[in-house]
């Protein structure tokens, strides 16, 4: 057995393909299917149940799979130490981070970051929580920032910043009457809402704190989901509906007149955002000095 099996092996099993797996490997599709006939022959094991048209772990090929996936990301973490020791003049680090922390969050901490740190490469890649957590898992990263807690087991989450949900509505007269005693959040059952698309932290804490508030997000009009905060923002300030987003976001369109914003249920709404990564895979040195750099930035308490 030997790592370029397993590579085998698992690329297969994610992207259900032979022929798909050779493309991504850059390898032809025979010596794909070589590597899982040698892997299944060592281990006496049938790895895929193949059809036709689709390919399917068989019960052994599941007890495989997370084995070999962590083996696969030992390795690069091995490969990134010893190049971090042979170039240290050049570390690279590469960083997840979901909607919020990514847009309006973060910035002010990776500029200061390069101006302290010159010798570091910053590679930041954008997804929502749930796909940033994923490629955490997957070995894609090193370190995430996120909205919200996925549980499992193979991560570490560290809060690093309080972020405050609001209610953000059109600014028309209609809305500009709850100024004074607050948005009840009752009136929602009467609204139009724009959400955000699943797997964001921000939709995932948003339905929890209504759920808690005794709201049925079920009987919620939800008439668009969107995945972009500025795309909200324009969506609201153009009277399609209303919106629970972070009040970090929208501060220039309040600023600008062009929403109203409220609390939701006049409570102050808060969420922790979280530095996450992977507990058996330790981040490289880069990483690591940038994880106890935004900690000193924000003395998240």
């Amino acid at each position: 057995m030997n790592l370029k099996q397993l590579e085998a092996f698992v690329c297969v099993t994610e992207v259900k393909s032979f022929s798909k797996a050779a493309k991504k490997l850059y390898l032809t599709q025979p010596t794909i299917s070589a590597h899982i006939n040698s892997l299944e022959k060592e281990l006496g094991r049938k790895l895929f149940i193949r059809t036709t048209k689709d390919v399917f772990l068989s019960a052994d090929g599941q007890r495989l799979y997370e084995k070999a996936r962590q083996m696969l990301q030992l390795e690069k973490s091995i490969w990134r130490d010893f190049e971090e020791k042979e170039n240290p003049e050049k570390r690279k680090m590469i960083v997840g981070a979901s909607t919020v922390p990514g847009q309006y969050i973060l910035p002010q901490a990776l500029s200061l970051f390069c101006q302290n740190y010159p010798e570091n490469e910053l590679q930041l890649l954008e997804a929502d929580s749930e796909a940033v957590i994923r490629m955490i898992l997957d070995g894609e990263i090193e370190v995430g920032f996120t909205g919200t807690k996925i549980e499992n087991a193979s991560c570490v989450y560290e809060p690093f910043y309080s972020d405050r949900l609001v209610l953000i509505t059109p600014n028309q007269e209609e809305y500009r009457q709850f100024k004074g005693d607050g948005y009840p959040l009752e009136q929602l059952y009467q609204e139009k809402m724009i959400v955000r698309e699943d797997g964001s932290g921000t939709r995932k804490e948003t339905e929890q704190f209504l759920k808690d508030e005794g709201i049925d997000t079920e009987k919620l009009h939800v008439v668009a989901t969107i995945s972009n905060q500025e795309t909200i923002k324009k969506s609201v300030g153009s009277g399609m509906g209303v919106s629970i987003i972070s009040s970090a976001a929208v501060e220039d369109y309040v600023q600008q007149g062009l929403v109203l914003k409220f609390h939701l249920g006049g409570k102050d709404v808060c969420r922790k955002l979280y530095m996450v990564w992977n507990r058996n895979r330790k981040p490289g040195m880069a990483a690591r000095t940038f994880l106890q750099f935004v900690r000193d930035l924000y003395e998240y308490i």
